[in-house]
């Protein structure tokens, strides 16, 4: 039981409070869990007993997702073709719609780990506009659902349902009718109330394709002469199909392979390859277990350019009160529900 667990290692725990490298106060576990923030494991849930509902295949979507990673293969075929900064380019472009999901769609609106100013708040929800995942509120309902529903029916991307399911083929079907059920029932006031949030999802189209795939082709093309055709399909298509995939590896790859050494009675998994390409967010086992600290990992910076990033927004005076757990209470959650496959760095 999540809850138990916590109060146990909360209270097992000399530590009150815990700073980040950037001096801001890191809020005690117990204050973490401001009110009813819905990334908790919900142990009351049951899956509805009969046969499954059938599965509605999107026609549509697959086909779209089948074009996409033929124009994506296509992009590599280019690679060799393109100029040094328009490769640059496309790395940063990488780096920037990642941090839209991970600093913006994940840690700040989905888990409200840290606290983001206006002009930060705006940057990210461009980056994420970037990153073409869906809108900053449907993905922070949809994560939300994910971490209350785990591994169950009301997941959205049920990783017991397969490695295709859980990576791709989710956006292939039709949401499980618990899915929707549950997304609906959730606690969505501070999305709601956030105008960034609402105005990026009233215009999100529109922004979509100016941050997607119009300035991404547009800025090689003007600043140093790249062909059009080149600029399209490796800063834009390629660049765009590389996030889908890191991202996704997170609910596919990092729930099935790798090590579980703070709660081995959950799926979610600690895997190094997942960490290096989705920035940071391949901690998997930490993160399901403390869903609330900012850094997503015991180790801060390492492996973990999200993390740096947030710090130095801190840095800069453009966030600030970071939630971490502290280190008392993970090493004794190691003790007590890991799987004996915790290192130290």
């Amino acid at each position: 039981n999540f809850k138990a667990s916590f109060l146990y290692d909360l209270f097992s725990s000399s530590s009150e409070a815990s700073f980040c490298t950037n001096g801001d106060l890191h809020l005690p576990a117990a204050a973490s869990r401001e009110a009813t923030i819905e990334d908790v494991f919900d142990h009351t849930y049951k899956e509805k007993e009969g046969p499954k509902p059938p599965r509605d295949i999107v026609w549509k979507n697959v086909f779209l997702m089948t074009l996409l990673h033929v124009g994506a293969a296509y992009g590599v075929y280019l690679i060799p073709s393109a100029s040094f900064l328009t490769l640059l380019w496309s790395v940063l472009c990488f780096v920037i719609s990642g941090l839209g999901v991970t600093a913006g769609a994940h840690r700040l609106w989905s888990h409200r780990s840290y606290k983001a100013s206006l002009p930060l708040r705006i940057f990210l929800a461009f980056a994420n506009s970037m990153a073409f995942q869906n809108d900053i509120f449907e993905w922070a309902r949809d994560h939300r659902v994910h971490h209350k529903y785990s591994e169950t029916d009301a997941d959205p991307h049920n990783a017991v349902r397969g490695f295709f399911f859980s990576h791709i083929g989710w956006l292939m079907v039709r949401k499980h009718p618990d899915v929707i059920e549950k997304g609906r029932k959730l606690e969505l006031t501070d999305l709601l109330s956030d105008q960034v949030v609402m105005f990026q999802r009233k215009y999100y189209k529109p922004s979509v394709l100016l941050m997607c795939f119009f300035i991404p082709t547009f800025v090689p093309w003007y600043l140093w002469g790249e062909s059009l055709w080149l600029a399209y399909f490796v800063p834009a298509l390629l660049r765009y199909t590389l996030v889908l995939n890191a991202s996704w590896l997170v609910n596919s790859a990092a729930h099935m392979w790798g090590t579980r050494p703070y709660d081995k009675s959950i799926n979610p998994r600690e895997n190094k390859f997942v960490t290096f390409g989705a920035i940071g967010e391949g901690f998997h086992n930490y993160h399901h277990t403390f869903p609330y600290d900012y850094a997503s990992s015991e180790f801060g910076c390492k492996m973990n350019l999200t993390t740096c990033f947030i710090d130095f927004m801190c840095f800069l005076g453009l966030a600030r009160d970071c939630k971490r757990v502290p280190r008392e209470l993970v090493l004794a959650r190691i003790q007590r529900t890991g799987n004996g496959s915790h290192r130290s760095g």
